[in-house]
């Protein structure tokens, strides 16, 4: 996997949010999911959000990278100051063109083949179709699936829709990664491939990873390890990845 345009920022700050909270009307009442969270991520880290069920992750996920609008609080990100205060439409464009999304549920098109799925992520930047097939090619090559690049999802497995999500991720050569679950539907060897793709994305390319789990094992691969839990973060610990990380299974 070669360098990519962001290697040279490793270090440096990608996304930083201040006071996020956001609430949710249920019935006649509001829950607070997130209460006052502060945040940041840098270019070449991995950072593992993790906590249970209904702590509030996958909806910090979502404010960090222009999904939810958060009803306080304010999100920088790469050269947008304010992402929130931009117009749905530039929040669209800064999703496109700076952001790579791994769900648990693939988000693949049944129709498409693996190749297809990865050139219609470029498409939508505006790359020609000589550079989207060659783009794609590479990624998918670069997660193992050279041989496979023709096969529609419903021929793959799902350790090989991951990786195609991710082949479409990577094509973009993305600033910023957010992964929710990315291993919760594979099995051990799978999730392990999974995790060290991310892994490189952040160490070659200079990605900065955002990874929402409740997997504990992960943890081997992070640079840092968040706790949330009932809308607050509990800690935040930065730590060295394990050179060799053990085999996990399912």
């Amino acid at each position: 996997m070669s360098s990519g345009d962001n290697a040279h920022k490793r270090g440096e700050t990608a996304l930083k949010a201040t006071h996020l909270v956001k609430r949710f009307k249920t019935g006649r009442s509001y829950i607070e999911v997130l209460k006052g969270v502060d945040f940041d991520a840098k270019h070449g880290d991995v950072t593992m959000v993790m906590g249970p069920s209904g702590s509030g992750k996958s909806t910090l996920v979502a404010a960090l990278s222009g999904l939810l609008k958060p009803d306080e609080g304010k999100v920088s990100a790469l050269e947008a100051s304010d992402l929130w205060s931009l117009s749905n439409g530039k929040i669209d464009k800064f999703r496109l063109d700076h952001c790579g999304f791994i769900f648990q549920g693939f988000n693949l098109f049944p129709a498409l083949s693996a190749k297809q799925q990865v050139m219609t992520a470029l498409k939508y930047q505006g790359v020609g179709k000589g550079e989207q097939a060659r783009r794609a090619q590479a990624a998918l090559e670069s997660v193992g699936l050279g041989a496979r690049v023709n096969q529609r999802p419903s021929e793959l497995s799902g350790g090989e829709k991951q990786r195609v999500a991710i082949a479409r991720a990577l094509a973009k050569n993305p600033n910023l990664i957010f992964a929710d679950e990315p291993t919760s539907a594979l099995d051990g060897e799978n999730g392990q491939i999974v995790i060290r793709l991310l892994r490189e994305a952040a160490s070659v390319r200079g990605a900065a990873v955002i990874c929402v789990t409740h997997d504990p094992r992960l943890e081997a691969y992070a640079d840092r390890v968040i706790h949330i839990e009932d809308g607050r973060i509990l800690d935040d610990v930065r730590r060295t990845p394990d050179a060799d990380p053990a085999p996990f299974s399912h």
